[in-house]
């Protein structure tokens, strides 16, 4: 990273890290270590762009590895049952992000397999700054929301087509879910594996660069 975004990320960590409260659970301890580290991945989405620092976040929770929800679902007949899932991480719009210390902390250390826990549920955040979290977040008065939703579209649908294969993607499978997901999993590839997302998918890099004010494949 240019020497300019390194004291920029630095800046822009000291005001997150001032803002957000952390909050330990299942004994987590939430150290320097957890806090800068989460900090640093979160503030890459920041870098070069007016922001209010994730203005609906209050709270990062903190596992120390995955964690169960236990949820009450209501099917299409009005049954209402128990849904127990295992996750990684969690972005809620009521102002908490949820993660996977052990997730967390690999993501960070590994910057260029393509997966990163932090990137995707901060993309999620920034994605529900538009008041609903679908894939479509805020852009820039200088990028265009049809252009945008073309080529989104469209790569999500060949991710799609994809997922029912057995060939490996780029992008994570897991992106197939819904437009959101898609988002999400994208933001990861573009931070960690730049270059093999502006070869493979030139279209969705221009626009996620567009969006994220910066260039990663020039790292």
């Amino acid at each position: 990273m240019p020497t300019d975004l390194q004291l920029q990320l630095k800046d822009k960590m000291k005001v997150f890290l001032s803002e957000k409260e952390f909050t330990g659970h299942q004994g987590q301890t939430i150290t320097d270590e957890v806090r800068v580290t989460i900090a640093a991945q979160a503030c890459l989405l920041l870098l070069n762009r007016h922001t209010d620092y994730y203005p609906f976040l209050q709270t990062i929770s903190v596992y120390p590895a995955a964690f169960i929800t236990n949820r009450a679902t209501q099917d299409g007949s009005g049954i209402q049952q128990r849904d127990s899932r295992v996750l990684l991480g969690e972005s809620w719009n009521r102002g908490k992000v949820i993660l996977s210390w052990k997730d967390s902390a690999s993501g960070g250390a590994d910057f260029e397999d393509g997966h990163n826990l932090v990137i995707h549920e901060f993309a999620h955040q920034l994605d529900g700054e538009s008041g609903t979290t679908n894939g479509a977040p805020p852009l820039s008065k200088k990028q265009s929301y049809d252009q945008w939703s073309q080529v989104l579209s469209t790569e999500f649908e060949k991710l799609r087509q994809q997922a029912q294969g057995i060939e490996p993607t780029l992008i994570d499978k897991y992106g197939a879910t819904n437009p959101a997901e898609f988002f999400a999993v994208s933001s990861e590839v573009f931070f960690e594996r730049p270059q093999d997302l502006k070869q493979q998918h030139p279209e969705l890099y221009r626009e996620l660069s567009q969006y994220y004010q910066v260039d990663p494949s020039s790292w």
